[in-house]
């Protein structure tokens, strides 16, 4: 329907984008207080640096960041530039998404996944920690929607477990050998609960991709952090994200060249 009707498109996409760029100011907040260990659902929005409750003004989703020039307008402190960052990018991947599943129940799935990513990813950089309740919401939104599922449900459910079990069973197996050898933890218990909850979505064949393109991008964030521990569920939900998005595509490509 999207390629369809071009006013229509740029209608549902526009649409997408505000809506990403709102859960995206919701997902920093929720993020932040996860690690500082307040409500997520209690409490008004407020400066991490004054403790001032924020207004209207204050919480436009991108423009406030700019207009009030990345400061608190009560105290004069410096915004992060990553609450800016992560609207942008939640509401991009909301347009991918959309674009790429047009409207329908899968972009309903990968939507709260992409939230579900973003949030554990935010928390995991502050305190190289994913926490349990990410995992758990991943996955019980995943046996949520096996209802919903567009193919039969028996294969749908088939598929996700054999993804989650194989995925995450096999990281677990290939973590405790290398920590044996080595004497070193490779792989934290929240990254290989992070595999085995995106592998339910992933399947086997993207699941292995996506570990692939996980161990890579981990790679990249080891440079750009430019020290030896990182956190890996970052590099991991990227790589999902990508795989959900292109995954299919890039297999087909490298089979062809086979």
């Amino acid at each position: 329907m999207l390629h369809i009707d071009p006013f229509l498109t740029t209608y549902i996409l526009a649409l997408a984008f505000i809506t990403g760029a709102a859960i995206g100011s919701f997902i920093n907040c929720m993020a932040y207080r996860v690690v500082n260990n307040e409500s997520i659902l209690k409490g008004r929005s407020h400066c991490a640096v004054c403790d001032h409750t924020l207004g209207a003004i204050d919480l436009i989703p991108i423009f406030s960041y700019i207009f009030l020039r990345a400061k608190c307008r009560y105290c004069g402190e410096k915004v992060a530039p990553r609450y800016l960052l992560i609207e942008i990018i939640t509401a991009l991947l909301f347009v991918l998404i959309v674009y790429r599943f047009d409207v329908s129940f899968l972009t309903l799935i990968y939507i709260v996944l992409v939230c579900i990513l973003l949030g554990l990813s935010l928390v995991d950089l502050e305190i190289y920690e994913i926490p349990d309740r990410f995992i758990i919401a991943g996955t019980v939104w995943w046996a949520v929607t096996i209802p919903f599922a567009e193919m039969n449900w028996i294969e749908y459910i088939k598929d996700g477990l054999i993804g989650g079990f194989a995925i995450g069973g096999g990281m677990l197996l290939i973590a405790l050998l290398f920590d044996k050898l080595t004497g070193k933890e490779s792989l934290g218990g929240g990254d290989i609960k992070l595999f085995f909850m995106t592998g339910l979505y992933l399947g086997p064949l993207l699941g292995i991709f996506n570990v692939m393109l996980s161990c890579i991008l981990g790679i990249v964030l080891v440079v750009f952090m430019k020290q030896n521990r990182i956190p890996f569920g970052p590099a991991i939900s990227a790589a999902t994200l990508i795989s959900i998005l292109a995954g299919d595509n890039a297999i087909a490509w490298y089979l062809n060249l086979l």
